[in-house]
């Protein structure tokens, strides 16, 4: 049976077809890799839904973060904060595509357009639902501020898919790299960290600091291609997790970084915008548990149901994580506004308050469900064949024309003092670079 003729006979519905994908699925492949991801993004998910507590105070609600009002929530964001893992079952994943892709070379010329059409097609509809929302409230008489407020709130977790799109981007260079050094690679990447949060802290060059969002991450991805390379990873589980431990007490209790792992309002300095090493040891213990469990992960996913739920739940990843604080917002609003701030009256993080959070996850969760089942067809892999998708120059433009939005969006929103309410050149750029990044313009 050719591919052509597979593919006719794929079963038509999301949940058929994934138990059809997981039927055929090859023994040999990783499927620990697609269970960590899932379960990565419901931590990501349900700390947001945890930790950010919408309350009424004077008749006005407010946003408070709990990591503000309770200490012992920084800890808390040791288990939350799993960007690291994205990374690391990133790097994975990109370096078995590339190594793939570059042995035809029409696939390895569309691979960058290929790898970027899931990533950034599901921010379309995000970014114009908010836009389009902004203009209405600004036309209403909502002020900018609040417009901004608001969508921020909704839109923050796009700065982590800014940031992961640079990383897919440079894989061709760190591929290669990887071919060249090996596992010294990493080991330059991160000695380059430590070395920028010593010379920024202890020469006062905060400035420095930016560049850590390019040698953490990139270590951490590059630990996905070791991943992918070594025969025996679990034997170097309990040194990922012994090391990761020693690096964060050497941090917190010898040089004062902070507990938290993600960043806490008011505080002087975080260790996630920009990043500091405290990622890396952080990090290196998740790496380590998820070594550890890797082989009853891989046994538990023979079951073929099991495989096929965390195949769809793949199939939706990014519309689940770009739409789950707009779901938020809407369960807060209408409590506050519509019901006279029924449920919102207890101070955050009280007994009650704390009783009665599984009750306002069911609501989220009820209220995400439609966003997803409606916009998760932006999600699904382009159509086209690779000799019709753009090169790796037009996507990286592409890709960089829609980071520059995204990052407008996550840190102050889409509010601006113009006509319309909107900042249209963020919405235009996000919109524009994702067209530019999947579409080829020539047949040439």
């Amino acid at each position: 049976m050719t591919t052509s003729q597979a593919k006719e006979k794929m079963p038509k519905g999301l949940l058929s077809a994934a138990r059809w994908a997981a039927e055929r699925t090859p023994e040999t492949r990783n499927r620990a890799v697609d269970l960590y991801r899932a379960i990565a993004i419901m931590f990501v998910i349900l700390g947001h839904w945890l930790l950010v507590a919408g309350t009424m105070r004077s008749g006005e609600l407010e946003f408070i973060i709990l990591l503000s009002e309770q200490r012992w929530t920084h800890y808390a964001t040791w288990l939350f904060q799993v960007m690291p893992v994205f990374f690391f079952v990133g790097g994975f994943s990109n370096g078995l595509s590339w190594t793939s892709a570059r042995k035809d070379p029409v696939k390895k010329k569309a691979w960058a357009a290929s790898r970027l059409s899931r990533l950034l097609k599901p921010t379309v509809p995000v970014v114009l639902v908010w836009a389009l929302a902004g203009v209405v409230a600004h036309a209403m008489g909502v002020p900018v501020e609040l417009i901004s407020s608001a969508s921020q709130a909704a839109l923050v977790p796009v700065w982590f898919l800014a940031v992961y799109i640079i990383m897919t981007m440079a894989v061709p260079v760190t591929v290669a790299l990887w071919d060249k050094l090996g596992v010294a690679s990493v080991g330059l990447l991160a000695l380059a960290a430590i070395a920028v949060d010593a010379i920024a802290f202890g020469a006062d060059q905060g400035w420095l600091r930016w560049t850590n969002y390019a040698f953490v991450w990139l270590a951490v991805h590059q630990l996905g291609y070791w991943w992918r390379s070594t025969e025996r990873p679990k034997s170097w589980a309990l040194g990922f997790v012994a090391l990761g431990i020693a690096w964060l007490y050497l941090l917190i209790v010898q040089f004062g970084f902070p507990v938290a792992m993600v960043s806490v309002p008011g505080a002087e300095m975080s260790n996630t915008r920009p990043p500091t090493t405290a990622m890396l040891a952080v990090g290196s213990v998740q790496i380590g548990v998820i070594l550890l469990l890797t082989d009853l992960a891989q046994m538990w996913l023979r079951n073929v149901r099991v495989w096929a739920w965390v195949i769809v739940f793949n199939q939706m990843i990014m519309s689940i994580y770009l739409w789950h604080m707009t779901a938020l917002l809407i369960v807060v609003g209408i409590a506050a506004y519509v019901f006279g701030g029924l449920g919102l009256i207890e101070a955050p993080g009280t007994g009650t308050w704390w009783a009665v959070r599984p009750t306002w996850i069911a609501l989220f969760t009820l209220v995400l469900i439609p966003f997803v089942l409606i916009f998760v067809r932006f999600e699904a892999g382009s159509k086209t064949t690779a000799d019709m998708r753009p090169g790796p120059w037009q996507a990286m433009l592409g890709a960089l024309m829609t980071c520059s939005g995204l990052v407008v969006m996550a840190m102050v929103g889409l509010g601006k003092e113009n006509a319309i309410g909107v900042n249209w050149l963020a919405v235009g750029l996000v919109v524009l670079g994702v067209f530019v990044a999947t579409r080829r313009f020539s047949r040439s």
